[in-house]
Order: C-alpha cells, then structure tokens, then sequence
C-alpha cells in the first residue's frame, strides 16, 4: 500500500512539473529563448488565484483568474521586453529574463506582502477515495494526474492536429521559411509565449492548494522544470511529459524509501537527512546518464541548440 500511494504521489508531482515545463519547453523549442522568468509566471497564477479565490470565495474563479493573469503577463513579457532578446545571444537572454524574476518578486511583495497566503479546496475535490486495495487517497490529487493527463492530450492534439500546432511546428524547423510564407511570427511568438505562460500558471495555483502561495515559490520549480527538459529533449512536448514522470517518480520514491534503507545501516536520524539529500541528487544523477547516452534528451533532436 505504501508503494502504491506514493507511487501516485510521485505521478501527481511529475504531472505537475509537466505542466511548468511543457510551457518552458515550446518557448525553448520554438523561439530559442532561454526563459528564467517562466518561474515567476508560475507565482503569478498561484497569487491570482488565491486572491480572487479569495475575494470571491470562488476556487473555480480562482482557477480561471490564474490562466487568465499568468497568459496576459507572459504576453506583455514578451512584448516589451522578450521581442527585444530573440537575436540576442544567450547570455543577455539569462540576464534579461533574471531582472524579471527580480521585478516579478518585488512587485508581488509590494502588491501582496511578504506573508503566505493559502488556498481552501472546493467541497466537489475534498475528503479521499477508496482505491481498489483499501487505500485512501485524496480526491484532488487524483484530480491533479487526471487533469495532468488531459492537459497532455490537448497539446498533443493542438501540436500534431491543428493549424497553430503546424505553425509552431514550422516555426521550431525553419523560422525564416515560414515568415516569408506569410505567417505573422511576431503573433506566432506571442501566442506561444502567453500558452507557456498560462501553463505555468495554472500549475502555480494548483501547488497553491498543496502548499502555501509565496514570494519565491516559482525558483525551485524553474530549476526541476529545466532538468525535466533537459531529460526529455527540448522542444518536446511528449519529451517533457516523459521527462516530469521520470523526475517526479525518482524523487518521490527515493525520499519516502531511502531514509528506511539507509536506518538499517547507520542512525535513524541521520538516515533521514541524508536519504533525502541522495533522493535529490538522484535526479541530477538521471539527466546525467540521460545525457551520456542521448545528449540530445530522450525525444530532442540530435543537433538541437
């Protein structure tokens, strides 16, 4: 039972980080933008959503004000500042994009304080199931990996079957070659910017319901996020998705068994500490020998910048 359940734990985090990443990724893909900011889109859509959750009493409008907030953020991001950094090299882009980490978490402070602020769950994803087994298991995260899921379905769906997807598609093989075939690529770089941007955060205001929503909540989950693509290929969607379960599970799975291992070997209290220490390591120890045998990640394109 307890392999079962964190086993669901590690999927519901991998689904979680999908979501910040898939974003992280198209803007990576298709616009060759490295984005530190993306972390501080995914704080504005949890601090969206607890406010109007909030101020309405409304978790569901909650929900629709992060999509809404985090998309119009990312779209006047990349309309003031981003537009500005495409011929750039990479160098300006990290700096830029940092600035912005910076502005984002000053002006949240400013507008909401230093204090955490916390989000109730709707009385329709409350209490817990029964799982086949007699496991307990709470309704929203199962909520979370079912949404998770259907979230990865509609951009499979968006990429391969409609005409934005063929665009960002194109965009991401030879930008050049589409703009003198008449596509806006200016529009085009937007539209995928503000979907990044809606994903990051809609994924902050579901966290929000986990733990607390707080300055500085999107750095660690940046961090993850580009791991995540680093394993599963840049510019893949289905790279991504692979590269978040992989991640969720490894560190789900090496926090809750690692500490009981190591207690058979040395003090129970230091096994602790130091199984988790080795269950976040252990991530970084996946990408590395994801790289040695794929550098290009499990779905990338070899050659891919």
């Amino acid at each position: 039972m307890l392999l079962i359940e964190q086993a669901l734990n590690g999927l519901q985090y991998g689904m979680m980080l999908f979501l910040m990443a898939a974003g992280l990724t198209l803007v990576f893909g298709v616009m060759g933008l490295i984005n530190l900011a993306h972390g501080a889109l995914y704080m504005v859509g949890a601090f969206a959503c607890a406010a109007v959750a909030g101020a309405t009493g409304s978790f569901w409008l909650g929900l629709a004000a992060s999509l809404a907030a985090a998309a119009a953020a990312g779209a006047v991001v990349e309309l003031l500042v981003i537009r500005r950094l495409y011929a750039r090299d990479h160098l300006d882009q990290v700096l830029a994009t940092f600035a912005l980490i910076l502005v984002f978490s000053e002006g949240t402070r400013w507008l909401f304080g230093s204090f955490p602020l916390y989000l109730t769950l709707p009385p329709l994803l409350s209490g817990a199931v029964t799982l086949p087994g007699g496991l307990q298991y709470p309704l929203f995260r199962l909520a979370l990996i079912g949404l998770g899921a259907a979230i990865a379905f509609g951009l499979y769906l968006l990429i391969t079957r409609t005409r934005l997807g063929t665009r960002i598609r194109a965009g991401e093989a030879d930008r050049e070659m589409v703009a003198a075939l008449g596509v806006d690529i200016a529009r085009l770089y937007t539209a995928v910017f503000a979907l990044g941007a809606a994903l990051a955060g809609l994924a902050g205001a579901l966290v929000g319901t986990i733990q607390s929503v707080q300055v500085g909540m999107g750095e660690p989950v940046l961090i993850l996020a580009f791991v995540v693509i680093v394993i599963g290929g840049i510019g893949s969607v289905k790279g991504a998705l692979v590269g978040a379960l992989l991640v969720g599970m490894t560190d789900t799975l090496g926090k809750a068994f690692l500490p009981g291992v190591l207690a058979r070997l040395i003090d129970p209290s230091a096994a602790n500490t130091i199984g988790s220490a080795i269950a976040s390591v252990l991530i970084y120890v996946l990408m590395a020998g994801v790289l040695i045998v794929r550098p290009q990640g499990l779905y990338g394109e070899r050659g891919m910048a």
